[in-house]
């Protein structure tokens, strides 16, 4: 039907006859001329219908309703002098339409196309509509671009795309699983993945070598702005490898899904162990596009006159004191505002929030009584402060500090008065040397899951075990990890035993994986991207559910479809199934 995009379009065009079609952005009769602005998914170009031109052209062009679909043939001109439009591409040509069919109708739309101001509950409803923007379309045809690099560098790597199952056993670790009754198998049902983890590794006990798979997965969990019920990741495994060679393979990857995204981005990237992280940033995803570093000060404040502090700076292995420097905070903050600061901070378990200000007299603050003058001095010295500097400081057990003092961080260089970040950064870096394990409860847990290649086993306390895993991290948001895998039988029996996992629960829980590494498992890891957070980013969206053409709300519903939704008692039959209102009735 079309010669051309509406965008393809501009002066060298000048002349040439065109075929168009979209939709009518808006219509408007100026003295008996009518200019309809067409819009497909590149962009906008005028049609100018003008009677002299084509009466019949004219004619029909006067019934024209926005969002109606339309067919437009006529030639490309120039707008002329102090006509053109600089907010357009095509904003310095038109097209003299001689001949414009109406291929299809619209009833009256909800919402203008490309209002950005629109609920998100309207857009969501009809979300076909919204994308129809051409700014909507932009992240999907960037998202296409990014799916065909990967799959491009990851062939090129000798690496096989194979899909794996969607009906899978509920091995519930982590968040919950999404459950699907089984017809044909009275009261059992399947699950549907998390990742594709255990199959992936089956794939390399089969001997494929080097697997990938841009994979849907499901999780049943609490939404955030990141998050969605279903979301898709770029997974990968690959055997007979170190940690360092699937770091390589994921850089690569990364950097060509960049490039296809017009960014230019250049590994290797920066890493740091979980110890570090946490300790200077509080936070095993730090951003880096600034600094505000976490210092340990806990021998400093072990020395003051204040009880608190002491006692919590006499277990140094379970509390820490952290002191957080901002530079030229104030001279921008009040002390009325860096007291409210406290309110922020105890909403993630802390108790207060000191502060010091250095004035051009010295260090300053309520506390400042308790420390003898050689550590005031210390402090100082240990936190480079110069006049205008303000220094936070939380105290008490280390995980409770590095949370709020992490958060806080955060929170800081967000602020409006700060302005902190560069918006336009891409700072990467591997987290690596994560925890095998972590305690809730008096509990043992595994931190990421139970198939992680632990580096030991020889420690007295379960969470100082270290594993090798590693994560990467993109602006202070998780784009996804991954670890060296356990391919020998009596590591996983062992891993199992440390997190309380009898062999009977083990074998109904991971038997086949189990079994399968009895038969010459190679060593093999690997790592997943999630690919709905990567272009969120890339893209500049605050919400994952910007750049999934039908996303779920926060409450895992889909208000388009209007799913989840009740089904019909036989269907219910069929699988065996009686809601419980039904049973009490």
């Amino acid at each position: 039907m079309r010669t051309h995009y509406c965008t393809d379009l501009n002066e060298t065009n000048v002349g040439e006859d065109v075929v168009l079609t979209g939709w009518a952005n808006n219509y408007r009769d100026h003295g008996g001329i009518i200019f309809i602005d067409l819009r497909d998914k590149t962009g906008l170009i005028q049609l100018t219908c003008d009677p002299e031109d084509s009466q019949e052209a004219h004619k029909v062009a006067n019934d024209v309703r926005d969002e109606y679909v339309l067919i437009a043939k006529g030639k490309v001109r120039l707008r002329g002098e102090g006509l053109t439009n600089p907010r357009l591409k095509t904003g310095a040509i038109e097209i003299v339409v001689n001949e414009l069919i109406i291929e299809n109708k619209s009833a009256p739309v909800p919402f203008v196309i490309g209002d950005k101001n629109v609920g998100e509950e309207t857009r969501l409803k009809y979300r076909y509509l919204e994308l129809r923007d051409p700014d909507v379309f932009e992240v999907f045809r960037l998202r296409s671009k990014a799916a065909i690099a990967a799959r491009n560098v990851l062939d090129a790597n000798g690496f096989l795309e194979v899909e794996t199952p969607i009906l899978t056993k509920s091995t519930p670790e982590g968040a919950r699983d999404y459950l699907v009754p089984s017809r044909v198998h009275n009261g059992e049902f399947y699950a549907l993945p998390q990742s594709p983890q255990l199959f992936k590794q089956l794939l390399m006990v089969g001997g494929f070598d080097r697997y990938f798979q841009i994979a849907k997965c499901f999780r049943d969990e609490d939404l955030r702005a990141d998050r969605q019920p279903e979301f898709t990741q770029i997974d990968v495994e690959m055997s007979f490898c170190t940690q360092e060679d699937v770091i390589k393979v994921a850089e690569d990857l990364l950097e060509g899904m960049f490039k296809a995204c017009g960014v230019n981005i250049k590994p290797p990237f920066n890493r740091m162990t979980y110890k570090e992280a946490m300790e200077k940033y509080g936070s095993d995803k730090p951003d880096l596009r600034y600094g505000l570093e976490m210092v340990d000060v806990i021998d400093i404040f072990e020395r003051c006159d204040n009880e608190i502090f002491t006692n919590i700076a006499k277990q140094p292995h379970k509390n820490r004191i952290k002191a957080l420097k901002v530079p030229g905070a104030d001279l921008v903050f009040s002390k009325r505002e860096m007291k409210s600061f406290e309110e922020f901070v105890r909403k993630f378990g802390a108790h207060g929030l000191g502060y010091f200000q250095m004035k051009e007299d010295g260090l300053k603050g309520p506390l400042i009584k308790f420390f003898q003058e050689e550590d005031i001095n210390l402090l100082i010295e240990r936190l480079d402060m110069q006049v205008g500097d303000v220094v936070f400081f939380g105290a008490g057990e280390k995980k409770t500090v590095w949370d709020y003092m992490g958060r806080f961080r955060n929170f800081i260089a967000e602020h409006e008065k700060m302005n902190l970040i560069d918006e336009d950064a891409y700072e990467f870096v591997w987290v690596v040397d994560f925890p095998m394990f972590e305690v809730e409860d008096g509990h043992v847990k595994a931190l990421h899951h139970p198939f992680t290649q632990p580096k030991d086993t020889d420690k007295d306390d379960v969470e100082e075990i270290e594993s090798i895993a590693y994560d990467i991290v993109l602006n202070g948001t998780e784009l996804g990890g991954g670890s060296i895998r356990i391919h020998k039988e009596e590591v996983q029996e062992e891993i199992f035993k440390l997190l309380g996992i009898e062999e009977e629960e083990a074998q109904t829980k991971f038997g086949f994986l189990l079994d399968a590494l009895k038969f010459g498992a190679p060593p093999h890891g690997g790592f997943a991207i999630g690919f709905d957070r990567l272009m969120m980013i890339i893209s500049k969206k605050a919400s994952i559910r910007d750049v999934i053409a039908f996303p779920k709300t926060q409450k895992a519903a889909c208000v388009l479809t209007q799913a989840p939704s009740e089904v019909d008692n036989t269907q219910l039959r069929d699988l065996h199934i009686r809601l419980r209102e039904q049973v009490k009735a």
